[in-house]
């Protein structure tokens, strides 16, 4: 069986995206490789997938490398990119993926399965089937503020406004030599 993903890169003016075909039976890894190489990134940074929903929330994570020291595949280890096929954990419920290369420039993508077919004679996979845009230099830009308003501007949140409120509230007074 042949999955075909749409790599799309987030926070962009532009549309630009790449439609991957790769074996079922490939492993996350040899996905990552795919997106870096149609992608034109330089593949030395590291990376992670992100089994996610239908609002993209991100869920359980799938690493390049596992840094700790549990064994492959034990319940307390991390999802290892070259451990697991995408066949064992993309299913129809479960296709989207988020995936962030370089946490340092946090270039994110969202990956979607848009269909399975047959494998076809002669096709070396994996393999670009569909490029659109071009892939810019830097990662784009992140707003990491949280999206979240004080109860004053009718949000659900108290803001700490520098008035002596803080430690009529009963905490303690912050202490400067603390460490």
């Amino acid at each position: 069986m042949i999955y075909k993903f749409r790599v799309v890169l987030d926070l962009n003016e532009e549309d630009i995206f790449r439609d991957i075909e790769i074996k079922d039976d490939a492993t996350f890894e040899e996905l990552h490789n795919s997106i870096v190489q149609s992608c034109d990134l330089d593949g030395q940074q590291m990376a992670s997938f992100y089994m996610s929903n239908d609002k993209w929330e991100q869920k359980e994570e799938i690493t390049l490398f596992d840094l700790s020291e549990e064994g492959p595949k034990t319940e307390e280890a991390k999802k290892v990119m070259a451990d697991w096929a995408l066949l064992e954990l993309i299913n129809e419920e479960d296709h989207k993926l988020l995936y962030i290369y370089d946490f340092f420039s946090m270039w994110t993508f969202y990956v979607e399965l848009l269909d399975t077919t047959d494998e076809q004679s002669g096709v070396e996979y994996p393999r670009m089937v569909t490029s659109i845009g071009l892939m810019p230099e830097d990662a784009p830009e992140k707003d990491f503020t949280a999206n979240v308003s004080p109860k004053s501007m009718g949000g659900e949140y108290d803001i700490f406004d520098g008035d002596d409120s803080f430690d009529q509230a009963g905490y303690e007074e912050f202490n400067d030599e603390w460490n």
